[in-house]
């Protein structure tokens, strides 16, 4: 019970100091105010007036096109606003495992661009993953093997089978995932992986995904329409971003995949027994 009630204190502070992060925001941007002054004008909505600037987490790319536009005119003059907003709003996603990580590497893209985003995409990721890690092993290691017995099972056999290559395993569910990466972040603990490991697998093998992510939203900032995004030169671009991204998967599955057991054969032993007596 005290498990639970600490888990909600870091929620709720959590959620609080985010909310007034965004709520409070700073001055508008020059550039930012004359634009809303001119939508006005050309709005026939009599409510366009007293509509206010809301922050958001996006959940398609109508709304994460809106959003990257509101934070360029921010960013022009309050840089470290921006900066730390993105950064809190990632790592509150990544720790406590809420969908739509893929949208804020496409926003750190269209932000900072294809180079600064991906570096500040794959550090937000793995602090991220790690405090989620650090949350799951102080907090939630009985409800998660309460929760999910099967899949805990399974994880559970696979790591016991690839103790003696236990870093290139990590690797490999990252490159090609057996099971999504919230749950592989909640789950680690309970398996007993060290968090050196985890830290160092998550930054290594989520790199490709995060890549192919803040490379499209790069693009997506450059783009007016739909029909520069289709272009051939566009598609182009993706098809060398895919090839890229493919490229460590591939080294990791082709030179160990020898010393992985990636068979579904039935782990020996009792592996519930023993997470059930940790």
């Amino acid at each position: 019970m005290r498990s639970i009630w600490g888990l909600i204190t870091v929620i709720v502070a959590a959620t609080l100091y985010l909310y007034v992060l965004s709520s409070y925001l700073p001055k508008q941007p020059r550039h930012l105010h004359r634009h809303a002054k001119e939508n006005v004008k050309t709005s026939t909505d009599p409510r366009a007036e007293s509509e206010e600037l809301r922050l958001k987490f996006p959940s398609d790319l109508v709304e994460l096109r809106e959003l990257a536009e509101l934070l360029q005119f921010y960013k022009q003059e309050h840089t470290g606003y921006v900066l730390l907003l993105f950064c809190s709003a990632y790592i509150y996603k990544q720790s406590f495992a809420i969908p739509g990580s893929s949208l804020l590497n496409i926003l750190a893209g269209a932000l900072f661009g294809p180079w600064q985003g991906l570096s500040l995409a794959c550090i937000l990721t793995t602090v991220g993953s790690t405090l989620c890690y650090l949350l799951s092993k102080a907090f939630g290691k009985h409800y998660i093997i309460k929760l999910f017995p099967n899949k805990v099972s399974m994880l559970q056999g696979k790591v016991e089978e690839n103790q003696s290559s236990l870093f290139f395993f990590l690797l490999f569910l990252r490159f090609f995932p057996m099971t999504p990466n919230w749950f592989l972040n909640m789950s680690a603990p309970i398996f007993n992986i060290p968090v050196t490991f985890f830290f160092f697998s998550v930054f290594i093998g989520l790199i490709p995904y995060n890549f192919i992510c803040v490379q499209m939203g790069a693009m997506l900032s450059e783009v007016s329409s739909l029909d520069d995004l289709f272009s051939w030169a566009r598609l182009l671009q993706l098809l060398a971003i895919a090839c890229v991204a493919l490229v460590p998967g591939a080294l990791i599955r082709r030179y160990h995949q020898h010393r992985l057991n990636l068979d579904g054969s039935q782990h020996n032993g009792t592996a519930m027994d023993k997470l059930k007596t940790q």
